[in-house]
């Protein structure tokens, strides 16, 4: 007889039953650390839960949790699927217009608010009748307290068992390609990815995870909150951006896992202390080199990762080698919000420059485009109220169409070559995917890069700069920059040739709109906002402009 198939909850069940003791979440605040074992954990979500079955909704309501990551967030979460409600998560970086739109999307019944940094500004998208339920220690103080709800109210005693077809949650997309979808994930697919990534991985022993990206976005909520919940794992989190760095030398994760920005920043970290040259000075001696590594590992809190995983989006070899250099092997990996960030990873063999091999699984293949179709059994169900949209995400024989493309190699690792939707066409009438070049412009001056060219002889790459690009002198910085344009040109079809770069002043962000709640850059915004300027930048004889 076959084993029942794996949930959130049935897998949080058997650790609160088998190490109620085990540390299941770790809080920073202030000069503290706040700690809940499965056990203590288990009675606060069952509390919870009553308390939103006492609010008599009717079955299987979206209730929405509108904070950054902390402990109260995957007890809600949990709290959400006890009472036989689904969870929607929303990124709290919203400006409140689209925090507005979504709750009227999914048709919101409660809302849990917490840790957040504008909430006054926020607090405009919420209907005033919302009923609302706010989390202790960071948060605005809004309609229920928690900690009054879980004096008013018992624990749970019965084990909800949702089936695996069931819907979760609802999660939304960051928006790089236009208004967020809701993608409709299962019971049983968060179920399998966790226990599937815990097998890939071998990790036959509570590990100790790190929460800081969004856990609105697919990949923190799979493959670390699930996989947590599959291992019986404890997860620590950050009190705050500037506290971040402090907190995980403080916790030293297992596991840890990044969007290339943020190896991005680590390296000008270090290279803020310590000039690469010299590095590589220190990293030739024998026995010093060793040191070396262990102290630049131990900074960055790494000291007891065995796995280090970067997805989101593609990073550049060249970053990937930098980090090889001082001991740390970054896995890329890729996934989506709609296959429950479940499709590729390089793991038990590494090719940098390719996302990998296939999950356990997984079926792939390429269309006659390019696109990458991928089948396995944890796919969405579909786009909550769309059923359009969620006729197109699907191919025959039950393959999603992912809108990424790419090729696979006889190895079977894929590499990612660009989004169908953001190839251009210069006044060539040539097609460029900008993806592609943008890897090649690795740097440790460049903090971003937008290779862009609608409508001009040839595309240009848009760039901000890193605290090491911004520290040297404009010529200096400019004949090197040169000499990288040139050598990725040397690489490039002549139609896929960069005519120079643009150094802008402000870097983009979540605030400006250019980058989104998981750290991507919304490439259709910085077109539309710098377009108008692209020939007046490219009219000189100088490579490299300042705007």
């Amino acid at each position: 007889m076959s084993q029942p198939q794996e949930t959130p909850l049935s897998a949080f069940y058997a650790w609160e039953k088998q190490t109620p003791e085990q540390t299941f979440l770790r809080q920073p605040a202030s000069d503290t650390w706040r700690t809940w074992t499965y056990q203590r954990a288990g009675d606060e979500v069952r509390r919870i839960a009553a308390a939103l079955l006492a609010l008599d909704l009717p079955p299987k309501s979206n209730i929405v949790i509108l904070s950054k990551n902390c402990a109260h967030w995957i007890m809600a979460d949990l709290a959400i699927m006890m009472a036989g409600h689904v969870s929607v998560p929303i990124y709290p970086t919203l400006p409140s217009s689209a925090l507005k739109d979504l709750l009227q999307h999914c048709e919101c019944k409660a809302i849990f608010i917490g840790k957040l940094d504008n909430f006054d500004n926020l607090k405009e998208g919420i209907d005033p009748k919302m009923r609302r339920i706010s989390f202790p220690i960071y948060g605005p103080d809004e309609g229920d307290r928690w900690d009054d709800l879980l004096s008013r109210h018992q624990p749970l005693t019965e084990k909800v068992t949702p089936k695996p077809d069931d819907v979760a949650s609802i999660m939304y997309s960051s928006g790089t390609t236009g208004a967020p979808k809701g993608a409709m994930i299962s019971f049983g697919a968060f179920g399998y990815v966790g226990s599937q990534v815990k097998q890939y991985f071998r990790l036959k022993t509570p590990q100790k995870f790190f929460s800081y990206l969004p856990l609105s976005h697919i990949a923190e909520r799979a493959l670390m909150e699930m996989v947590a919940l599959s291992t019986g794992s404890s997860i620590s989190f950050a009190q705050s951006v500037q506290t971040f760095l402090q907190d995980l030398r403080h916790e030293q994760p297992t596991i840890f896992g990044g969007v290339p920005r943020i190896y991005s920043k680590f390296r000008e970290g270090i290279l803020q202390r310590i000039s690469d040259r010299r590095l590589d000075q220190l990293l030739s001696v024998p026995g010093l080199n060793i040191l070396i590594r262990r102290a630049l590992i131990k900074s960055l809190g790494l000291s007891r990762a065995a796995n280090i995983v970067c997805g989101a989006a593609p990073i550049p070899v060249s970053l990937l080698e930098w980090f090889n250099k001082i001991g740390i092997e970054i896995r890329e990996m890729y996934g989506m919000t709609e296959n429950t960030a479940y499709s590729h990873a390089n793991f038990r063999l590494i090719r940098n420059g390719s996302v990998g091999q296939p999950w356990p699984g997984v079926d792939v293949k390429i269309e006659a485009d390019g696109e990458i179709l991928v089948r396995h059994p944890a796919l969405m169900k579909g786009y909550y109220k769309d059923p359009e949209a969620t006729k197109l995400a699907f191919a025959e024989e039950g393959f999603l169409r992912t809108g990424d493309q790419g090729h696979i190699d006889p190895q079977g690792f894929l590499t990612i070559t660009g989004r169908v939707k953001d190839q251009f066409k210069t006044e060539k009438a040539k097609y460029i995917s900008p993806a592609r070049i943008e890897l090649k412009l690795g740097s440790p001056d460049i903090d971003q890069v937008c290779v862009v060219g609608t409508g001009l002889p040839q595309p240009i790459a848009l760039i901000t700069l890193s605290e090491a690009g911004k520290a040297k002198e404009r010529n200096e910085l400019a004949a090197e920059l040169q000499q990288l344009i040139e050598q990725v040109n040397s690489t490039l079809e002549k139609h896929e040739q960069l005519d120079g770069a643009v150094i802008l002043p402000e870097p983009w962000t979540v605030d400006n709109g250019l980058l989104t709640p998981s750290l991507k850059i919304r490439r259709h915004e910085i077109e539309k906002r710098f377009q108008s300027k692209f020939k007046q930048w490219i009219t000189g004889d100088n490579i490299i402009v300042w705007a």
